[in-house]
Formats: structure tokens, C-alpha cells, sequence
């Protein structure tokens, strides 16, 4: 039922449900609808102190850290199943809560999460844990990759469960143990998944979840039993987390935010544009960090161009997010909505509205937003500078390669891209040319064993491929002279 109350009462640290040292709560609302789906506790810092003490004991003296890759894998496994068994409840909550379309949360949150455990079980089990070289002063050194300790988890609400596996996969294969703070829109997956891992015998404190605001996120930032933070979300939050794991010498990884471009070349196939146009540029309902929002469309076509595009934004269904027919659901809050709506409103200042602009008359509840276009934007209107993170496309002109390669460049931002041509070779030169952490030729597609991260304001590190699971070890050099 739509007004089902999915209220929870507790917290799950240390392998247990735990009653909050508070009475706060977070009301947590459907964004289709505006009705409650029920409300959860909000931590305070007594109850991060819980959490990082259990991961911080589980850490020292369950074992966990010691376990061989083989027991670690086992765990694994069965925590892949449990979640497997539950994918469907929980793609449907995390649509619920955020809005993402049905057809998106049954792939990102049900099935990716799952294939992640799988992929970095069998990783870590491929790979030596000592490594012996020779040394031109001793015998030889031993190098050894050990956990790095409890490990500090801030998930945000647009993609709450894979974004969180991403952290925990690789987290459990290195022998870490984990505290995780979802954001407070999206937290009722987070008892699935908590019941998933008691269901699969994952060992007491291994992982830990409290859900709680900004500031008691930043608390768990800074808490002195923690040994590295993995953070997800704004740019502006991440380089505060930059500053505090600074002053402390804290290993930190920051997936952080974007304004990537689409080059579209003057040979490209419109058609394939266009339809791949819902995944790569309003892939969520534009609540996605590397969606690509500035389209750079050759003067030449420039028309054509923003007619097709216009007409194949206004053809999407808009719906509610559990609906698989839905292409574009709800913001994601209400204050969201009035965020994407304020950028709107300025856009319309600046450049030519060809494309919604306002709120779907078909939907009288709900925090929705039509998909947006405008053309005649320039590269240095607000609309194009700020990461808006709704449906909202810019079409921004350009004379030549050159010409397009500089705007592309010309952001503070470097997470993402695409470059569309009929000549695979040619896009791959002009990708090459583009400072960011991913780009996609003719699309966009995630791989999990290839590293996802940004350049400048993007963030630092990577999640993803191989290159993730050394983040969460810690490397040791014994020296060996006889």
C-alpha cells in the first residue's frame, strides 16, 4: 500500500538493533505522492561513540582484520544473497524516498549491489597479500597489504544503496570494518540491507549504521576511533571533509559533484543522441553527479540539434517513480524542487526556454519538475557554471573542435562527459583532450571493475576497480637481511 507506515525505531550497531540515545526522528516522506511513509531516529553523537566503538572493537579484536580471504569471501557471498533476496523491496523504498524511476532503481540499487560484493570477493581473492622482492641491500622485502582500520561511510540520497556497497564491497574484502551515515531522506533501505547482514552471519560490528544530520556527520568525520573516511555527495561538504581528514592525516576518498559536457561532433549520429540522451544527460531525474547537462552542439547543426532534443525531452512520461512506465520521476524533496526551480527561473533570464520550465500539470501531488531546455546558452551563464542537479539541459553553441574542447574544459568541475561521433577514432582524440575523470564515447557506461572518480572539484580517489580496494589497505614494508 502507497501510505504503508515503514517506521523504525532503532539503530543497527554491533550485529544488533540498538534504541537511539534520543528521541529524535527524521520524518521521511514519498516523493510522488507527499505522503509519509513513516519516520526513523535520528542519531546524536552518543550514538556515533556506539557505532565507531563497535567497529573500532569488531576491528581489534573479533578477528575480522586477521581472517583469511577465504572466510572474508564466504561472508560476502552470503550477504550477496541475502541483499539478492530483498533487491526488489529495496529498489522500491529507495524509489519511494528519492524518487529515482522504478526501471533505474531495479538495476542501480537491486542488482549493482549485489554484483559489487561478487566482483571484489573474487578480486581480492586473486591477488597475493605478501608480495616478496628483492632487495639490493638485504635478502628481500616482504610487502604486505593490511586493512586499514574502521572506516567512516557518508552515503547521500540520490543513489544510497550502491553508493553505500561501493564503500562497503571493498571495505569487507580488505578486512575493514565500516560505520555508515545514510542521508536522512533515504534511510529505510539502510534496514534491509542491516537485516541482509545479520542474515548472512556478517560478524558483529563489521558494519554499522546511523542515520543522522550534518552536523553528527561531521562529528563521525573527526572521531579519533576512525581510520579513513569515504564521502559521497556537494562539492562545498567534501572540502570540509578535506580539511578536517587534513589537519588529522586521515586517508579520505571524495566522489564529489559535476557539470560534464556532451560533445556532440558535427558527424555524430543524431538518433544515437537521442536515444541514449534519458541515461546520459537526466539519468535520475538529473539527480545524478556525471550527468552529462551542458550539450555542446556544433553551429552547423545547432538547430537541428536543439529541435531533436527539445522534442525528445518533451516525450518522456512523467510519473510516479514506482511506475515502471516512468522516465522522470519527483525531486527528491521539496526543498529540492524549489532549489531546481530557482535555477530555472534564472535560466530563463539568460538564455531561450525551448523546453518545460515548470511543474507537469498531470501531476497534482509530488515534487515534480518538467525536463528543461535551453538553447542559446553561453558557456559562462549560471545555468552552465552550477551543478543544478535536476533536469535541466543547457545547449551551448560552438564554431569547432577547438572551440568545443575549451568549453568542455572551461569548469571548475572534471567527473564526467561523452563525446558522440560517427568516427570512433576522431572521438577518442577530442575525449582525450577533455580534463575529466570518466567520459564515454557514444555513451556512458559504468564498469565496476574500472576506476569512477573526478578531477579538480570533482574530488580526490577513486571508487570502483581495483584501485578502490588499495584505498582501504594500508601497505608494509619488511625488510629481510638474513
Amino acid at each position: 500500500m502507497a501510505n504503508q507506515d515503514y517506521s523504525r525505531n532503532e539503530f543497527f550497531i554491533g550485529g544488533e538493533w540498538v534504541k537511539p540515545s534520543s528521541s529524535r526522528r527524521f520524518e521521511l516522506i514519498n516523493a510522488s505522492t507527499e505522503e509519509s511513509l513513516g519516520s526513523v531516529p535520528e542519531a546524536a553523537q552518543a550514538d556515533v561513540d556506539r557505532a565507531v566503538a563497535a567497529a573500532r572493537h569488531a576491528f581489534d579484536h573479533s578477528g575480522w582484520a586477521t581472517s583469511s580471504v577465504a572466510e572474508r569471501t564466504a561472508v560476502m557471498g552470503r550477504f550477496a544473497q541475502a541483499l539478492e533476496k530483498r533487491a526488489g523491496d529495496i529498489s522500491r523504498l529507495v524509489s519511494m524516498q528519492n524518487g529515482m524511476p522504478a526501471s533505474l532503481s531495479a538495476l542501480f540499487e537491486g542488482s549493482l549491489p549485489v554484483g559489487l560484493l561478487g566482483y571484489y570477493s573474487e578480486l581480492v581473492s586473486s591477488l597475493q597479500v605478501d608480495e616478496k622482492r628483492p632487495s639490493q641491500m638485504g635478502k628481500e622485502t616482504i610487502v604486505s597489504r593490511r586493512p586499514i582500520g574502521v572506516v567512516a561511510a557518508i552515503v547521500p540520497w540520490n543513489y544510497p544503496v550502491i553508493l553505500a556497497m561501493t564503500k562497503i564491497a571493498p571495505a569487507l574484502a580488505a578486512g575493514c570494518t565500516i560505520v555508515i551515515k545514510p542521508s536522512p531522506g533515504t534511510v529505510l533501505d539502510s534496514y534491509l540491507i542491516a537485516e541482509a547482514a545479520i542474515e548472512a552471519k556478517v560478524p558483529a560490528g563489521v558494519i554499522n549504521w546511523v542515520a543522522a544530520d550534518r552536523e553528527v556527520g561531521a562529528y563521525l568525520v573527526s572521531h579519533p576511533g576512525v581510520d579513513k573516511v569515504a564521502f559521497t555527495g556537494s562539492t562545498a561538504a567534501g572540502r570540509s571533509i578535506a580539511k578536517v581528514c587534513g589537519e588529522l592525516l586521515r586517508p579520505v576518498t571524495l566522489e564529489l559533484g559535476g557539470k560534464s559536457a556532451a560533445l556532440i561532433l558535427d558527424d555524430a549520429d543524431l538518433d544515437l543522441v537521442l536515444a541514449n540522451l534519458p541515461m546520459v544527460s537526466l539519468i535520475n531525474n538529473g539527480q545524478t553527479c556525471f550527468s552529462c547537462t551542458r550539450i555542446l552542439a556544433p553551429a552547423s547543426r545547432y538547430g537541428q540539434i536543439v529541435d531533436a532534443i527539445a522534442s525528445t525531452v518533451a516525450g518522456l512520461t512523467i510519473g510516479d517513480a514506482v511506475d515502471p512506465a516512468t522516465h522522470i520521476g519527483p525531486m527528491a524533496s521539496a526543498a529540492h524542487r524549489e532549489r531546481v526551480e530557482g535555477f530555472i527561473a534564472k535560466g530563463k533570464a539568460e538564455a531561450r526556454l525551448v523546453a518545460g520550465g515548470g511543474r507537469p500539470q498531470a501531476q497534482k501531488r509530488g515534487w515534480f519538475v518538467q525536463p528543461t531546455v535551453f538553447s542559446e546558452v553561453s558557456n559562462d551563464s549560471l545555468i552552465a557554471r552550477e551543478e543544478i542537479f535536476g533536469p535541466v539541459l543547457a545547449v551551448i553553441p560552438y564554431k569547432d573542435e577547438a572551440e568545443a574542447i575549451r568549453i568542455a574544459n572551461d569548469s571548475i568541475y572534471g567527473l564526467g562527459g561523452t563525446v558522440w561521433s560517427a568516427d570512433t577514432e576522431r572521438a577518442l582524440r577530442v575525449a582525450n583532450k577533455v580534463q575529466t575523470g570518466t567520459i564515454g564515447i557514444n555513451g556512458y557506461a559504468l564498469a565496476v571493475g574500472s576506476p569512477f572518480g573526478g578531477v579538480k572539484a570533482s574530488g580526490l580517489g577513486r571508487e570502483l576497480g581495483p584501485e578502490t580496494l588499495s584505498s582501504y589497505q594500508q601497505l608494509r614494508s619488511t625488510y629481510v637481511s638474513g
